[in-house]
């Protein structure tokens, strides 16, 4: 190992990315540390006006982007993803699921166009853009995918049933596509953070949302741009040898 070698771990010049849920919070992080590490990146959400916004955000950045309005829980609009990013990029190398909704109800209150919402968004989204992209992962020298859970895929969820269920299902689905896509040379690995500073905690009540940021050791929410060093781990050649596996960015968050 040398500077040039080390400099090499993280640089993703000229590959290929999608990022779902890219137009902020966690997503949008990414995809500025994606773009920053070379990689052309296409961000994907449901409303158009915010990926044309974050296309021109990264293009701003020195970057190759591009925004297509995507609804994770239609299969049909994940297959148009992939193949308009292969279409306008000529390859794909890294998938990162982030795109999640945070739909709840309590036990015993349960509704089944809930739970088809939940599961629909937060796991057969992911699980089929993956299905659609491994063609052209399989054709990558590094394909990679990156499905970003939850921490509270390990912990009791009281009030986050549904989501939970989702992110532990994303989790099993990661362990066997690195199972099964090993031979592919195919990578995948998943991140889970703890409370972040995003819309989505935000949408809780002020006191809800300081209980989950007071709950880790370190008593506080994560900036969505600490998710960023993590991400880019998994999605490089600094983690080539490692698949299956799940990284807890939480502050101390769950337990072990």
């Amino acid at each position: 190992m040398n500077k040039d070698a080390l400099s090499r771990l993280f640089d993703l010049d000229g590959r290929v990315a999608i990022v779902t849920g890219g137009t902020r919070g966690i997503g949008r992080a990414i995809a500025e540390g994606l773009t920053a590490a070379g990689a052309h990146v296409t961000v994907a959400s449901r409303k158009a006006d915010a990926c044309a916004e974050t296309e021109a955000h990264l293009k701003e950045l020195g970057g190759e982007a591009l925004g297509i309005p995507t609804h994770m829980g239609n299969v049909d609009a994940v297959n148009d993803l992939v193949d308009r990013t292969v279409e306008h990029f000529g390859r794909l190398d890294i998938v990162v699921n982030n795109a999640a909704t945070a739909l709840t109800m309590p036990i015993g209150g349960l509704t089944l166009d809930a739970w088809e919402k939940s599961i629909g968004v937060n796991l057969r989204g992911p699980v089929f853009l993956v299905e659609r992209a491994l063609p052209h992962l399989t054709e990558s020298p590094h394909g990679v995918i990156l499905n970003v859970i939850s921490a509270g895929a390990f912990l009791f969820s009281a009030r986050t049933a549904m989501y939970s269920a989702a992110k532990a299902g994303l989790m099993a689905m990661t362990r066997s596509q690195a199972a099964d896509l090993a031979d592919r040379g195919i990578r995948s690995n998943a991140l889970a953070p703890g409370t972040v500073d995003t819309d989505m905690v935000r949408a809780n009540t002020p006191e809800v949302a300081a209980s989950m940021a007071a709950a880790s050791f370190m008593k506080r929410a994560a900036r969505p741009d600490e998710m960023v060093g993590p991400a880019l781990f998994l999605v490089s050649d600094a983690s080539s040898f490692m698949t299956g596996q799940v990284v807890i960015v939480d502050g101390g968050l769950t337990p072990h």
